[in-house]
């Protein structure tokens, strides 16, 4: 096997001295969900962190091309992020919303301050399914119908609600919140009907909801919910003008619009700070969690003043929602983003990675198709260019062989057929040169 060396780094990783993976593997097979699944034949078990690296148990180190699945925003342990956490629990570690605290105000006015438009009241929660939950709640309560519409190719979250609105059946139960559900055409130009050579195929795609609206929901719509770049989907990116119109349309309806930023959000895409600006619109309500905290339990849900108001007929409580920790932890996650000027590095690392991977699809032909926005990149691997037949088999096999080498990525789409990489935003050009001959390398053993 071919050696890449990982760029070089200053972190010393200390000697761990616990169970070993099979004793973790067993306990876990004993004593937790059976339902949890592992990436790779030998599962990985990983340690220690620092930044854009992890160590496993036996002390290899991986550059983390996935970030916790897009969780860790601004490196694994930031110095900054865990001062700030450390320093406020040493002080006070719990309060609920029944008492006053000026971390979740001050935070709440900071995060305020990254939204366009009316979007300043702030909902915090503990995570993304939450977050929808909450989301979906406000929709229905604001417009008092009840009808949601979500997207095919979508992902929304592990609880109920959350599963009601997804529409990948490995993802989901047959849960009674589908009802009231309908789900349009994915905006996905690669499979989809309306291709990339299609100039209105965001309108087009739009038109499909407006369908839904006519046939199914006349009237009566509450919301419409969409992640501003489908994460689980494959890191599929809407057409220009989609969203835009589809907003019209659901709200002329009645409906309010949701924007899925848990994957999308803070700065990932490098453009924009958030995944919606990409397209131009304002949303009604924003769902975000993941890199919110980088890796803390945090999450939120923004909104209008006026949709706010729609919920001030019941008690709104959240025992852990918002807590001084990590409040404290949220405020300097967008201290690091705005200090290290990480938006710009997504932008400047992920337009370097896309025009290597360009590369990469002329040489191996079971590259299908290339999707980068920022530091969001999907890679489609098919059997076949013609058919689009998925290489879901490969795939896996791409993720094997990219561990050996020392690159930790994923995999999401309907079929598995699709790398996602999506790492910490402090990578550097010497780890994005290291994915792409990594990369290389794990095509050319298929």
């Amino acid at each position: 096997m071919k050696n890449i060396p990982l760029p070089p780094t200053s972190h010393q990783p200390k000697k761990y001295s616990g169970p070993s993976a099979d004793e973790v593997l067993a306990l876990r097979k004993q004593f937790m969900n059976p339902g949890i699944f592992l990436y790779y034949k030998k599962p990985l078990m990983v340690v220690e962190g620092s930044m854009q690296y992890v160590w496993d148990d036996s002390g290899k180190r991986y550059l983390d091309g996935l970030g916790g699945i897009v969780t860790i925003s601004v490196g694994h342990c930031h110095p900054h992020v865990i001062a700030a956490g450390n320093k406020q629990s040493e002080l006070y570690q719990h309060s609920t919303t029944i008492y006053l605290h000026p971390n979740v105000a001050q935070y709440a006015e900071k995060l305020a301050s990254k939204m366009p438009g009316d979007l300043k009241a702030c909902y915090f929660v503990n995570s993304g399914s939450e977050a929808n939950d909450l989301a979906l709640l406000m929709a229905r309560a604001s417009t008092g119908n009840y009808d949601i519409i979500a997207l095919r190719n979508a992902y929304h979250g592990g609880n109920a609600s959350g599963m009601g609105v997804t529409a990948h059946s490995t993802w989901k139960y047959n849960v009674p919140h589908s009802f009231g559900v309908h789900h349009a055409l994915a905006p996905y130009q690669y499979r989809g009907p309306f291709g990339y050579d299609d100039a209105h195929a965001g309108l087009k795609y739009a038109n499909d909801v407006k369908e839904v609206i006519d046939f199914a929901t006349p009237g009566k719509v509450a919301g419409f919910i969409a992640e501003s770049i489908q994460g689980v989907g494959g890191f599929v990116e809407f057409p220009q003008g989609y969203l835009k119109q589809t907003y019209e349309y659901v709200r002329a309806a009645g409906g309010v619009c949701i924007a899925d930023e848990v994957q999308t959000g803070f700065g990932r895409t490098g453009s924009h700070f958030w995944g919606f600006e990409t397209q131009d619109v304002i949303p009604d309500i924003v769902t975000m969690a993941k890199g919110i905290g980088n890796g803390c339990p945090l999450a939120a849900v923004v909104t209008t003043h006026k949709i706010a108001a729609s919920l001030q007929g019941k008690i709104h409580f959240n025992t852990f929602g918002g807590n001084p920790v990590v409040s404290a932890m949220g405020k300097a996650v967008l201290e690091v983003i705005e200090k290290d000027s990480l938006q710009a590095n997504s932008l400047k690392l992920g337009n370097h990675i896309r025009v290597g991977l360009y590369k990469l699809k002329e040489k191996h032909k079971i590259i299908g198709d290339v999707r980068a926005k920022g530091l969001m990149i999907g890679i489609e691997m098919v059997k076949d260019r013609e058919t689009k037949a998925p290489a879901s088999a490969e795939c896996a096999m791409v993720l094997e062989k990219a561990r050996e080498l020392g690159l930790l990525i994923g995999k999401g789409g309907l079929w598995g057929q699709t790398i996602r990489f999506a790492p910490p935003m402090c990578i550097t050009q010497a780890d994005a040169d290291f994915l792409l001959e990594v990369l290389d390398e794990s095509f050319s053993t298929l």
